[in-house]
């Protein structure tokens, strides 16, 4: 008996990176959604699946390719053989087929309409269709297929109805002439729950950056490598002046967020609550964490003092996921990348307003790791923590000293939420290395020793 291309997925799933049901059973797989893009051989289909593990119910959407013959380049993508229309096909993740992707590129240039997809172009902009596609394989919780050197499209792989926020943030910035973002060049959305949801985004492609965790990591390796008797702004790579920069790209893109989406302001009774949620999950990480209960006392009295803030906050659109790794330096400037949020929390969440100093709280963590985590397990650790001291004061101050410089405000009573919120975050961190990294346990939990 020939198999279902449903019950193939069922089995084939489970093995992708990029689903988020790993380690627990699917009691129900269904294809919610079919949308037959080409037919014929090679066909491609658009599907949006189901997926029940016990009481949580996960969108995911799937490229399949549909080959009589499959070609040995697309092997490796097989997802297995199944009867497709009266005759037997080998179906395949077809994110890896150049031939059909590029029909994603025709799409957006035509603003093509194929059963419940709809494919956008940006105004002004013109999008060549003869470029072919290769799929990037650092990514876990989506799939990036690139278009010679010119675009990059992000196909998001779980779903939820809505409105990305990545796709809402970078088109007012385009929009506004934003110099920090990448360009948007289309984008694929379709209809869930009665709400247009983003499926897919096409931006421009940093072809000559560099990322920013890569570029810290340099410099971390450079300043271990130097004499210990040689200060770190002597060391060749000193990342300082980069770091400087950074902090007035990311002042002025939160200036520019502020201008495009509405604010407002948390009043104190709302920041004394932020502050005992704070507090419980404090509670529940020493809980969960032990080696955490030694500091738990200086996270309390920052929560304290946040809790006697006598005055509002201001709030704005903010990118909500700020760190190393999502900036990248292009010859002239530093670019923001990935306005998507934390990806579990509901969209709603990911599009709220926050402080912007959540971000700076995320990037000054951001700085600690990379000066620490090249510890773990080194042999000189002991005798190199002093450096990774050094490197990580001095970037986060040159961050900080850059990011006023842009316009941002971290003085006074802002210090206080700052500090609350990196901490917070260092809580969060505290917990994920126990369960999943336990030899970088280490490094949130410097955070909790350094003096601020």
């Amino acid at each position: 008996m020939t198999t279902s291309l449903q019950e193939l997925l069922a089995g084939w799933i489970t093995g992708q990176r990029w689903f988020a049901g790993k380690g627990r059973v699917i009691d129900d797989l269904s294809i919610e959604h079919r949308t037959d893009i080409q037919t014929g051989d090679p066909g491609l289909l658009h599907l949006v699946l189901s997926v029940r593990q016990g009481e949580r119910r996960t969108r995911y959407q799937l490229l399949v390719g549909l080959r009589t013959s499959l070609p040995d380049r697309l092997k490796h993508v097989l997802i297995g053989s199944c009867d497709w229309e009266g005759r037997e096909c080998s179906a395949y993740d077809a994110a890896h087929d150049a031939e059909l992707t590029r029909i994603l590129l025709e799409g957006m240039e035509s603003f093509r309409r194929a059963g419940r997809l709809a494919f956008h172009r940006a105004p002004g902009i013109e999008i060549d269709t003869s470029l072919r596609s290769l799929v990037l394989t650092v990514e876990q919780s989506n799939t990036s297929l690139v278009y010679g050197d010119r675009y990059i499209l992000k196909l998001f792989r779980q779903i939820n109805a809505g409105l990305n926020p990545e796709l809402e943030v970078i088109t007012a910035l385009a929009a506004a002439g934003s110099t920090h973002i990448a360009r948007p060049y289309g984008w694929i959305e379709t209809d869930l729950d009665a709400q247009p949801t983003t499926l897919a985004i096409m931006q421009e492609f940093l072809a000559n950056a560099n990322e920013g965790w890569a570029l810290a990591l340099t410099s971390v390796r450079d300043l271990y490598g130097s004499p210990p008797d040689v200060p770190a702004e002597e060391v060749g790579g000193d990342f300082a002046a980069e770091a400087y920069r950074l902090g007035v790209a990311t002042a002025e893109v939160h200036r520019e967020l502020a201008a495009a989406f509405p604010i407002g302001v948390v009043e104190p009774p709302e920041v004394k609550r932020m502050a005992e949620r704070f507090r419980d999950r404090l509670d529940q990480a020493v809980a969960e964490v032990p080696q955490l209960a030694a500091h738990a006392s200086v996270a309390h009295a920052a929560y304290d003092r946040l809790a006697d803030l006598d005055r509002a906050v201001a709030v704005q659109r903010v990118h909500g996921d700020y760190h190393l790794g999502q900036v990248m330096r292009t010859p002239g400037d530093w670019v923001v990348l990935d306005f998507e949020g934390e990806p579990g929390q509901p969209l709603s969440e990911r599009r709220g307003l926050d402080t912007p100093l959540r971000d700076v709280a995320g990037m000054l963590r951001s700085f600690d790791y990379a000066a620490r985590h090249l510890l773990a397990g080194h042999p000189e650790a002991a005798t190199l923590t002093g450096r990774a001291d050094e490197w990580s004061a001095r970037n986060r101050a040159a961050f900080l000293g850059g990011y006023s410089e842009g316009g941002g405000r971290i003085s006074g009573d802002d210090a206080v939420l700052l500090r609350a919120l990196e901490l917070s975050k260092a809580v969060y961190e505290v917990v994920y290395e126990a369960r999943n990294r336990p030899t970088w346990l280490p490094i949130p939990l410097a955070a909790f020793r350094s003096p601020r």
